[in-house]
């Protein structure tokens, strides 16, 4: 089974999105803030990361550009899901390695479709 790494500081967004994920036969785990998904990150060896962008203690971005940056988990897709929808954003999201910037309120299944596509 796939492992999926669900970090956002908003609980009922994880929540949801591990349910779906889920149900699609996903192993989530979660994080609810930068630096504890940062650590699983490097401990579970995930096969897709959604990312938030602003947490506690670690932003999405610097997770992003920490992962991406290193050989071990270059290879690792981060789908950014974020408030801020900024085109300026976007770009900040891209150089710092991310594969997919997803704003909300998203659709779950739009993210669930995404997710597909990554790990298939």
């Amino acid at each position: 089974m796939k492992k999926i790494l669900i970090v956002d500081d908003e609980q009922d967004i994880v929540e949801s999105l591990k349910f779906v994920l889920e149900t699609e036969d996903y192993t989530c785990y979660c994080a609810y803030n930068g630096e504890d998904g940062l650590r699983l990150a490097k401990e579970i060896m995930p096969d897709l990361i959604i990312l938030d962008i602003m947490m506690p203690k670690i932003n999405g971005y610097k997770i992003s550009r920490l992962l991406k940056f290193d050989a071990k988990y270059k290879n690792i897709p981060i789908l950014m899901v974020t408030a801020r929808s900024q085109e300026e954003d976007k770009l900040i999201g891209e150089e710092t390695g991310a594969d997919e910037y997803i704003t909300k309120p998203f659709e779950l299944e739009e993210v669930v479709k995404k997710v597909k596509e990554y790990l298939k």
